[in-house]
């Protein structure tokens, strides 16, 4: 009877229903404010937010003002997930962390070598990736997930909302009971919906004892009590499922459509944890070594030149290539290396080296043309190499072949990828070509050191076998031969020593 009796009360209205959208609209929030009325929690009547609401977020602000104060002291937002999986790893799993930090690779680099540190780092890195298989990256998860929903809850601004009950309220105290009064519903409307964005994705049924004992472990107490935590979110499930705060919203802003759609962002963070663990130990590595490289690179500089400051080239330059790179347009890679060959050709081959290789060479008889060769060859390609690497540099100027070249399609570069393609192609070429001068000359050298300390030891002898006629070249020498020799392949082999520092 009654089915019957509600059939025909829903077809009496829909004949008589009116098209006017405003009316529709008004019956519907007739008809919720009805609802409302019967609702289980009052918190609402006649347009106005009663007292028990106020209530309500007084019980909720006074039981997490504890937490609220705790996330608010944590400066560093990422401090939450480093304690997060941090938490999550036994003692070896933490060892191997720490192992990864700057301290403590910076601290490892002063009592190991070079190639023992990376060997090392690359081996706790290998270990690190292997602690975080599907299952503990699922439990950290999970933990972070419930300490923001949590940390969101918490620093709700619940006093901002309650002082409008009650303007004497004064924040974080709570000795003296408030005196909350009735207002205008329009005053809370939006702080409503801010509240439902974060008591709304407090997930139904969750067991937060996990996430309590991780506060013991990390801040050495709760925030909220277990039991206490439990109860609010009883409580706001229980008002949830009752959608009386929907209603109170619908009502007050006269939209009967609105519903909350709060969902929590996911912000997964692991993967982020494990790349920027690993990233920052190859960082720090590779700044070991290219400290340990650079200071090596300065003292082979002060024992061959005497200083580190080596500038002789004029346009292959570290200025020039600035703005290339400021262009992405690319860059000269062996400006270093480069400039150190030239200074070495100068200010060695074309001097002591030259005085040794012209008395061994022209003045010396060797036993047999064939071991004087190698060293003949050398010498005259490095004196030919400082010829080329002039003809190299003088080409990059503005008004000549390369140089003209890159600065007519400068302008177009940006915007023309065609203009940035033939500079990248100009660059890469001179850089291949600077790379063959530095490598090509250090092969030289190496030829000329070998058969210097060859030399040096046939020289030693009572009767020469390389060269016999040592004694008659005594007479020609200007310096002392051995002095000379030994002079000409030490600074070889330190020349030899930087270049490799250089080239790797």
């Amino acid at each position: 009877m009654a089915e019957s009796q509600n059939f025909f009360a829903k077809l009496f209205s829909s004949l008589f229903k009116s098209d006017d959208p405003d009316a529709e609209k008004k019956r519907r929030i007739k008809q919720i404010s009805k609802s409302l009325s019967k609702a289980k929690y009052h918190f609402y009547k006649n347009e106005e937010v009663l007292p028990a609401f106020a209530k309500l977020l007084y019980d909720i602000y006074k039981a997490v003002f504890p937490a609220k104060a705790m996330f608010m002291a944590q400066e560093n937002p990422n401090r939450l997930k480093m304690l997060a999986v941090n938490y999550s790893l036994n003692e070896k799993e933490s060892a191997v962390v720490e192992s990864l930090m700057e301290d403590s690779i910076k601290e490892a680099s002063q009592s190991v070598s070079i190639d023992q540190l990376d060997a090392q780092v690359r081996q706790n890195i290998d270990m690190f990736m292997q602690i975080f298989n599907g299952e503990k990256i699922a439990r950290i998860e999970a933990l972070y997930r419930k300490l923001m929903i949590f940390k969101n809850f918490c620093s709700f601004d619940f006093y901002f909302t309650l002082k409008k009950f009650d303007s004497s309220l004064k924040e974080g105290e709570f000795t003296s009971v408030p005196h909350f009064e009735k207002i205008n519903a329009e005053y809370v409307g939006e702080d409503l919906k801010d509240f439902l964005a974060v008591a709304w994705i407090l997930p139904e049924r969750e067991d937060w004892t996990d996430m309590m004992k991780f506060f013991k472990e990390t801040k050495g107490n709760e925030p909220v009590a277990l039991n206490v935590w439990n109860k609010i979110c009883n409580r706001i499930n229980s008002i949830r499922l009752s959608r009386v705060f929907e209603m109170m919203i619908q009502v007050i802003t006269k939209d009967p459509n609105y519903a909350p759609d709060f969902s929590y962002n996911e912000q997964p963070i692991v993967d982020a944890f494990i790349d920027k663990t690993r990233n920052d130990a190859e960082k720090t590595l590779n700044s070991i070594v290219l400290a340990q490289q650079n200071n090596k690179i300065d003292g082979l500089l002060e024992q061959i030149f005497g200083t580190t400051s080596i500038d002789r080239l004029a346009n292959y330059t570290a200025t020039n290539s600035a703005a290339y790179e400021r262009k992405g347009l690319g860059s000269f890679e062996f400006v270093q290396p480069l400039n150190y060959y030239k200074a070495f050709l100068l200010d060695f081959v074309k001097k002591d080296v030259r005085e040794f290789a012209d008395l061994v060479l022209i003045r010396g008889t060797w036993s047999t043309q064939a071991l004087s060769a190698p060293m003949s060859n050398a010498y005259h390609a490095l004196l030919e190499s400082s010829d080329e690497l002039l003809a190299f540099d003088a080409k990059i100027a503005e008004d000549a072949d390369v140089g003209s070249r890159i600065k007519t399609h400068m302008p177009r570069a940006e915007r023309d990828r065609e203009a940035k393609n033939i500079i990248g192609t100009l660059i890469g070429d001179l850089n291949d070509e600077a790379k063959a001068m530095c490598v090509d000359g250090t092969k030289n050298l190496i030829t000329i050191a070998k058969t210097t300390k060859t030399l040096l030891e046939d020289y030693a002898k009572p009767k020469g076998e390389v060269i016999i006629n040592w004694k008659e070249l005594d007479k020609f020498a200007d310096h002392p031969i051995k002095e000379l020799g030994v002079g000409v392949y030490k600074h070889i082999y330190l020349f030899v020593q930087l270049m490799q520092s250089c080239l790797k």
